[in-house]
């Protein structure tokens, strides 16, 4: 089964990615900060990691670049809000896969991963 990987500071941001990602994939650990994020990569190596941008510890770009050194061929999508737009665009630029803007749809949100394997 494809495993995925959860990265956002907000709980309920967290929780309700999970309501919609789990009706097809597994989503094997939860990161409330980049740094967690890098460290969950390494422990599970999921097939994707949906990453949020703005949070403590160690925000999304640098968690984002800390992945693909780690694993170049890293699954990243970027879930932030519409006011980042310009930090969203670096991350692509750096190498994520898609971004979804906050306030999302599911459908939207199993799109982008979709796409991830196609």
């Amino acid at each position: 089964m494809t495993t995925g990987l959860i990265v956002d500071d907000a709980a309920v941001m967290r929780i309700r990615l999970r309501d919609i990602l789990e009706t097809k994939y597994k989503v094997v650990a939860e990161a409330s900060n980049g740094l967690e994020a890098v460290e969950l990569y390494e422990k599970y190596t999921p097939d994707f990691v949906t990453l949020d941008i703005t949070m403590a510890q160690m925000n999304g770009i640098e968690a984002l670049e800390q992945i693909l050194a780690r694993d170049a061929d890293a699954r990243v999508v970027i879930v932030s809000a519409v006011g980042q737009k310009k930090m969203v665009f670096d991350c692509i630029a750096k190498g994520a896969k898609d971004f979804i803007i906050k306030p999302f749809e599911p459908d939207r949100v199993l799109v982008a991963i979709d796409r991830l394997f196609t």
